[in-house]
Order: structure tokens, then C-alpha cells, then sequence
């Protein structure tokens, strides 16, 4: 039996190459770039980075492999950089994505540009060529700087070894400025390879130049806040990332129970409160948000998924809390901007209302919520036909509903498509806080295989399923491999409909049936077959009666084999998510 080539690689006998690097002895006053890299990183409490190798920045492993940091080598950047943001969003520390130059840089391009419509703290460090070789047209060369300075919140160069350390700290101090974000860093090839006295290199103190972020704002403003709380008969409050983000969920919570508050999630927010919770509400987004006298947007901007701030009631005041002060009050007017981190203004919130609200108004906001309630009910009840539908081909939100059914209290739920994962929206609801991924406001394809690797190595006891679209699959599915050699399987179901299902909606749609299809439509790809390949289960489902059962089959593959398995189940290509078909992305 052949064996894989990492088994080869430890098994045989060193090469030449390798036994003098090992029995290279170094001065420990003596230090690389490379390795100031590596313990700037640690410094910074990075203890994974997410890379694909390239000569320019091999002396960064080798630092990493002294600081015992580990390298979990990819085979595309672009799942490099959404693994790296990924792992950010699951511990809540800083993600690293380090690249080659030229396109190890652009390859990684999509990744730090949904990191950074995310709000997800990301250090990309890329090579460059040497400073000698500076605009002689040296291998990979590229602006790198230029080019990530529009999707980044910092980006830089670094032009001496002495600096390294110190430019690291400097570019992730800006990744935790205000709402967090990406940076870049680009180190060329001869400023990590060229070693120095300890003493020469500028590496500041763990610990020692930072500042506080848990800022409340102005506290009159929390005052008036609570006035307003207080005084309000229909109260909402929308609860989006930046909450989960600041890991501010516990004071959320409190803030919404204590003053009896019905609220709505978005994005990461989604599982703060778990199902059947009486303050979590999710069906009547339209009708609170129509029906309030106060509502309250947190950590989530007037974009394109809230209508641009259109789409909440005229007659209501708006109140916007958020990390950034450039996101409140744009795109509409608002009554009150509070900029802070969310955790430490709800927990003022919570101290300044709870010792002056009255009985009745609480018992006024218990009220408001029946009311929500019954029509919560009304909504499910209304979309029960779809979520058991026995239709073939399977309706996709048949395969939304076995996907909540299945999913266990410490599932991490991600999805990584369009229409079948927007129509799952409408089903699944994770049980715990952090246990919900999604692209965010960039709207990504193929950030489901890099977000599965990295949350199963940040939580290696927690099941992790990435429910995907064909189209989104086929982008980078191949890192499935990465997952399984470094010990990190997943569950990957497959809505499958042969297509790019939410574009093909409106291209028919303007274009008919004749010229609807150009440009939209897939193979029909039995991807079973392709988990199998690589050594782990796979299956192909017809029938919607089969669904739960292939679910479980899958569960206890990747328990039993510690490999990915699929499940690809085929949905019915003519059914569309009701946001695909109002267009409502490019409202």
C-alpha cells in the first residue's frame, strides 16, 4: 500500500538539505525576520496561521515551528483568508492568513475583502521580492500595498528587520480600532531572511500598548436611552455581528429579559438566544419593525439587508448603537447614535433602566411580545407545507427544516450559497451563540470550506455542517483534503440544483426563458462521489423521506472515520428563496 506523501515525507531518512538545517546550531542573540514574525504573532495571541507556501516566506514557518505556532497549509489562499477570518469569528482573536507574493496576495484577495465588509479582525502578512531587486521586475512582484489598501483597514510595508515585530503590533492595534477589520502587512524576502542582534529589533511588550476598547459613549446618552426604553409601548431591538463580535451576548441577554424586549438577530448574532426562547423573534421582522414606537439597530449598518434604513417603521425613533461612528446615521436619520462597544453600553443600559421601570411597563412590553408572538406563529404555521413538503424534486426548504431538526445544541451551522442557503435562513436556528456563519455583507461564494476548517480547529469537540449551493461547492471544495489531513472533518451537505439558482431567477425573469439560462447553469455533479475520493463518506439523495436519514449516516461517518463526508441532495431548480424573487439585494 502506497503511502500519503506526509507519511513518506516523516518516514524516509532526511535529505542532505535537511541535516544540515538540523544540525544548524543559532546564537540566541542572534534573530531573522522571519522568526520576529513568528514571535510578534505570538505576542499577539495568534496561535494558528492559515498559509500556502511560497519562497519568499518560508523563514515565517520556521520562526513559527520555534514559537510553537501552528501552520495549516492550504491548497488555495483564497480559503487561506477565509479560514483566517473564520478562526477570528470562532475565538474572537486576531486570524492570520500569511501569503507568497503576486497572486498568493490576489488569490487571497476575496477572502480579506469579506473579512472586511465583516467587521473580522484579520493580519494578512504577505512576501514581496527582495528590497535590492526594488522595481527590476523581480518574481511575483506586485503592488500589494496599493492593492489591499481599499479592502483593509491598515496597509503597509515593512522596510527593516528591526521593524518587523513592531510593525506587527502596530497593523493588528489598527485590525481592534473601533469595529474590528483586516490589515495588511507586506514584508519583502530579504528584510525576513536577514538576521540581527536581538537587541536591534523593536518588538513591544506583550500587554503594554494597548488601551481599553469596552467604551459606552457619552452616558447622558445612556440616560436617555433608558428614558426612552421605559417610556416605550412597542418596543424591538435588532441584535447583529458586532454583538458577537465584542462578545457582548451576555449583556444583550440581559438587557433584552430584564426589560422584557422582543428582539430580531442578523448575521453572527443569530443564536444569542436559542429557539423557543419567549424574547427571540424571527418571522416578524416586517411587522415589528412596521408596528413599533421605538426600535433599536445594534451593531449592524443601514445596507442593502436593511433596505438601506427604508424598511423600518416612519413613525418610530430609531436608535443606532454601533462600534464605528462613520455607520450611524448613514443612509437614514436617526433619533439617537450611540458609538461604543455593545457589550458595555447594554450593560449600562441594563444598570440605568432596571431600578426605574415600573411594573407596568413591563407588563406594556410582555404584552407587545403575545402579540408578536401569535403572529410568529401564524408565520411558521403558514410556511409548515414547504418545510414538509415530500415533493420530487426535494423543495429546498424541505431540506432547510431536516437541517434544523438535525443539527445538535452544539452544532456550528454554517452556509455558503445563495438561494438554497438564503431559504435555510428561514429554518434553522442554531442553538448557541457563535454557532452560525454566513459571508456577510460581501455575499461570498466559497468561504463555507475555509469557515468549516478553521471553526473545527478552533472548537475540535463541536460538530461543524456547512450547508452549501453546487455552484459555491465546486469553488473550493478540494480543502476538504486540508480538513481531513490536519484532523479537522466536517458534515457538508450539498443543495444541488444544477445552477447559480438566485441569479438565474432574475436573468429569467428580464430576459425569459430563451436567454434566462446563459451563463447560470451547472452539471449535474454527483458530489457523493467526490467525498469518497478522498477517503470519506458520501451519498446522493432523491427522496425528501431520505434526508434525515443520510444527515445521521453522515454524522457517524465523520465520527467513526474522523474524515468530511457529503451529503448532496438534489432540490428542485424552479424553487426560489422570496427575497430571489422581489430582487430585494439590489433594492
Amino acid at each position: 500500500m502506497t503511502q500519503p506523501a506526509t507519511a513518506q515525507r516523516s518516514a524516509g531518512k532526511p535529505s542532505t538539505a535537511e541535516d544540515t538545517l538540523a544540525a544548524k546550531s543559532r546564537d540566541p542573540n542572534v534573530v531573522s525576520g522571519g522568526h520576529l514574525v513568528a514571535r510578534a504573532l505570538k505576542n499577539e495571541g495568534v496561535d494558528t496561521i492559515f498559509t500556502l507556501c511560497g519562497g519568499h516566506i518560508i523563514d515565517i514557518y520556521d520562526g513559527c515551528v520555534d514559537e510553537g505556532i501552528r501552520i495549516i497549509d492550504v491548497r488555495h489562499e483564497q480559503v487561506a483568508a477565509h479560514a483566517a477570518d473564520g478562526y477570528a469569528r470562532q475565538t474572537g482573536k486576531l486570524g492570520c492568513v500569511v501569503t507568497t507574493a503576486g497572486p498568493g496576495c490576489t488569490n487571497a484577495v476575496t477572502g480579506i475583502a469579506t473579512a472586511f465588509r465583516s467587521e473580522s479582525p484579520v493580519l494578512h502578512i504577505g512576501g514581496q521580492g527582495a528590497l535590492t531587486q526594488h522595481m527590476m521586475g523581480s518574481l511575483q512582484d506586485l503592488p500589494h500595498v496599493d492593492l489591499m489598501r481599499p479592502i483593509t483597514k491598515f496597509s503597509a510595508g515593512v522596510r527593516s528587520t528591526e521593524r518587523v515585530a513592531d510593525m506587527i503590533a502596530m497593523a493588528a492595534r489598527e485590525c481592534f480600532a473601533g469595529a474590528p477589520g483586516p490589515a495588511y502587512l507586506e514584508i519583502p524576502r530579504d528584510v525576513l531572511d536577514r538576521e540581527i542582534e536581538l537587541r536591534q529589533a523593536v518588538i513591544p511588550k506583550p500587554g503594554h500598548y494597548r488601551a481599553s476598547t469596552k467604551s459606552l459613549g457619552d452616558p447622558r446618552d445612556i440616560e436617555t436611552l433608558a428614558d426612552m426604553v421605559i417610556a416605550a409601548e412597542r418596543p424591538v431591538i435588532l441584535i447583529g455581528s458586532q454583538v458577537w463580535t465584542c462578545r457582548g451576548h451576555e449583556a444583550a441577554i440581559a438587557f433584552v429579559r430584564g426589560l422584557e424586549i422582543p428582539a430580531y438577530f442578523n448575521g453572527a448574532a443569530r443564536g444569542l438566544l436559542p429557539p423557543g426562547d419567549p424574547h427571540h423573534f424571527d418571522r416578524t421582522r416586517r411587522e415589528g419593525f412596521d408596528r413599533a414606537d421605538l426600535i433599536i439597530i445594534v451593531g449592524t449598518p443601514f445596507d442593502f439587508r436593511m433596505g438601506y434604513g427604508k424598511r423600518l417603521g416612519r413613525d418610530a425613533k430609531i436608535v443606532q448603537i454601533d462600534m464605528d461612528y462613520r455607520t450611524v446615521g448613514k443612509n437614514r436619520d436617526i433619533d439617537l447614535g450611540l458609538v461604543g462597544d455593545p457589550g458595555a453600553i447594554f450593560a449600562a443600559l441594563s444598570a440605568a433602566a432596571s431600578g426605574r421601570i415600573s411594573s407596568g411597563a413591563r407588563a406594556t412590553h410582555r404584552a407587545w411580545m403575545v402579540e408578536l408572538r401569535q403572529a410568529e406563529e401564524a408565520a411558521t404555521e403558514k410556511l409548515m407545507p414547504l418545510f414538509r413538503s415530500t415533493q420530487s424534486p426535494i423543495h429546498p426548504y424541505r431540506v432547510a427544516w431536516e437541517i434544523n431538526e438535525f443539527l445538535a445544541d452544539d452544532t456550528i451551522y454554517i452556509g455558503d450559497g445563495g438561494d438554497v442557503v438564503t431559504i435555510s435562513a428561514q429554518a434553522v436556528r442554531p442553538r448557541r451563540p457563535g454557532q452560525w456563519m454566513d459571508p456577510g455583507a460581501l455575499g461570498s461564494l466559497g468561504v463555507g470550506t475555509g469557515f468549516a476548517l478553521a471553526a473545527k480547529l478552533a472548537h475540535p469537540g463541536k460538530e461543524v455542517l456547512c450547508y452549501y449551493g453546487d455552484g459555491s461547492f465546486g469553488m473550493t471544495a478540494f480543502d476538504m483534503e486540508t480538513a481531513n489531513r490536519f484532523g479537522a472533518p466536517y458534515i457538508a451537505v450539498i443543495g444541488n440544483n444544477s445552477a447559480m439558482n438566485q441569479i438565474r431567477y432574475g436573468q429569467l425573469a428580464k430576459y425569459g426563458a430563451q436567454r434566462g439560462n446563459v451563463g447560470n447553469l451547472l452539471g449535474d455533479v454527483p458530489f457523493g462521489s467526490f467525498a469518497k475520493m478522498l477517503g470519506g463518506h458520501g451519498e446522493e439523495v432523491h427522496d425528501a423521506a431520505e434526508i434525515a436519514p443520510a444527515l445521521q449516516r453522515a454524522r457517524e461517518a465523520v465520527q467513526r472515520d474522523g474524515r468530511c463526508a457529503v451529503v448532496n441532495i438534489w432540490v428542485d431548480p424552479r424553487e426560489y428563496a422570496p427575497g430571489t424573487k422581489a430582487q430585494t439585494m439590489y433594492k
